[in-house]
């Protein structure tokens, strides 16, 4: 493997596993991992703690995605390198693959972590808005019409590799966006039974009081 594309993935991983859904909770005095799904990810945020800490927490980890992404790209055009100049496009790929193993698995929250959907979204606004742009579409027509977030993020994750073999990606990308599809579903997989038990909750907010002290 290259230096660069090592780098831009290690780098990527510690991007990615800065916790901002816990650290947002806490400042509102809620250890997000014992509310809600105990999930530090957007979803779970907004639910316990309401639009603006939810909003903040999704945006904060789509940027996580973004720079990880877009670093190894920035760098390549300014010159950083000619190892990081010939391999960009792989250096780019590496830094969102660990920004997404970083933001599920993050090395600060004991190996705990989001299911990396506002992540993937920030690297793919770098990689390929388009293709991006088709798959919000899908996950908002779903989430508007069952209420199910979980639902919505699976199926806007399986559309991405599949709108981004139409705009004719490089096959580099379609394969990578089919990898992260594959591993949002997994990711997704305690949501998935209960989808299909019937027993899966419907997004609504669900306020909790902050603990003394």
């Amino acid at each position: 493997m290259h230096a660069s594309v090592l780098l831009s993935g290690l780098v990527g991983y510690f991007l990615g596993s800065l916790p901002f859904g816990y650290w947002v909770a806490r400042c509102h005095g809620i250890n997000i991992f014992e509310h809600g799904s105990r999930n530090p990810g957007a979803t779970n945020v907004r639910r316990v703690l309401g639009k603006g800490p939810g909003n903040l927490v999704f945006s904060l980890d789509a940027l996580k995605g973004a720079v990880a992404t877009g670093l190894p790209l920035l760098l390549a055009r300014v010159g950083w390198s000619e190892d990081l100049a010939s391999h960009a496009l792989a250096s780019a790929v590496a830094g969102l693959i660990g920004a997404l193993l970083g933001h599920s698995f993050s090395c600060f929250t004991r190996f705990k972590g989001g299911k990396g959907v506002a992540t993937t979204v920030g690297g793919f606004a770098v990689l390929l808005p388009a293709a991006l742009a088709v798959s919000a579409v899908v996950w908002a027509l779903v989430f508007f019409t069952t209420r199910y977030v979980s639902l919505a993020s699976m199926l806007a994750a399986l559309a991405l590799p599949g709108a981004a073999a139409v705009f004719q990606a490089p096959p580099t990308l379609i394969g990578m966006a089919a990898g992260i599809a594959l591993f949002v579903i997994v990711m997704h997989r305690s949501n998935l039974v209960r989808l299909l038990n019937g027993t899966e909750n419907r997004f609504a907010k669900k306020k909790v009081e902050p603990r003394a002290g």
